[in-house]
């Protein structure tokens, strides 16, 4: 079996490398009560682009800093009674992407929410792309991590649409690629109401193993510049390694209350295999896992119409 990585017989068995940091879930307890303290400044108003087959909102809230985050919302026309949703998270340096790309699952009795992360290539933030913004703030203590404030604004939009009366409480579910899919995990991972997650070669896991590796292409190449740059001796590669645990994925998943699927592809140069499988290997809730032996980090034939037919089963 084609792999870039370890067979998949050790795969199974791998749990990972980076630290797990001793106040981990001070630390998080005490983000989350600091985010309830802010300002949430909900905001929605009906798009400019329409369709007959639902109803197309723009979202935007407050994030813990007071940056203006928006979300993509489509609900169902003429809700009777409460609905299931599905909250997406997209990849690294992307956004929310068209409206057209979702109309299927509102045109099927199930509300969408597509978030753009802040400081990306969408409408939150600064409106553009900020290259190393995995490693942004990690020299600064993991109060000011970037993906700290990202996991917040997963969070409160999470929260935000539990507190909506069209939508079914117990049938929310998160779905994502890659950065998407650790968006998905990590917020069903702090708020356990989530009852379903569909995460796809999860980025932003296990990074010790990414660095020995050396397998980390486009957006873990930053790990790399951080020591070029900044740490040439390695002086405080302890210290990164240990900040950057408070954002690493296999250290949430150990709370997912949630059913997961996961999908990994055994050739990813981008998100190694074994990073992935040492979250999935982490997680205790209901799991499947489907592996694409020939595949990397790239769009898999059929995918799209499994993930469909996932969502469907929400409603059930």
């Amino acid at each position: 079996m084609p792999s870039v990585d370890l067979s998949l017989e050790e795969l199974k068995k791998y749990k990972g490398i980076s630290p797990y940091p001793l106040d981990m879930d001070k630390f998080w307890q005490d983000s989350i009560k600091e985010l309830k303290g802010t300002e949430e400044e909900i905001k929605i108003s009906s798009s400019d682009f329409q369709t007959p087959i639902c109803n197309c909102y723009d979202l935007t809230f407050k994030g813990i800093d007071g940056k203006k985050i928006y979300v993509k919302m489509l609900l169902p026309k003429e809700i009777k009674d409460s609905v299931p949703a599905i909250v997406e998270f997209h990849g690294y340096g992307g956004n929310s992407g068209d409206w057209t790309k979702r109309l299927s699952y509102a045109a099927s009795g199930i509300a969408y929410f597509g978030m753009d992360c802040r400081d990306q290539m969408g409408n939150s933030g600064e409106n553009c792309l900020r290259s190393g913004n995995l490693i942004r703030g990690v020299l600064d203590g993991p109060k000011n991590l970037y993906y700290r404030k990202v996991y917040l604004d997963s969070l409160r939009l999470l929260d935000i649409v539990f507190k909506m009366n069209q939508i079914d409480k117990n049938r929310v579910a998160t779905m994502g690629y890659s950065q998407g899919a650790a968006l998905s995990l990590v917020g069903a991972s702090l708020d356990n109401r989530v009852s379903k997650v569909f995460a796809i070669y999860p980025y932003l896991c296990d990074f010790k193993r990414v660095w020995n590796l050396d397998l980390g292409e486009f957006a873990y190449q930053e790990l790399r510049d951080l020591f070029r740059w900044y740490d040439p001796l390695h002086n405080r590669e302890k210290e990164i390694f240990e900040t950057l645990g408070y954002i690493d994925v296999k250290n949430f998943v150990k709370n997912l209350k949630s059913e997961v699927t996961m999908v990994t592809g055994l050739m990813d140069k981008v998100c190694p295999p074994s990073t992935q499988f040492a979250v999935y290997n982490a997680i205790s809730s209901q799991k499947h896992h489907l592996i694409c032996p020939d595949f990397g980090h790239e769009n898999i034939n059929g995918l799209e119409d499994i993930l469909y037919q996932w969502a469907l089963k929400i409603k059930k």
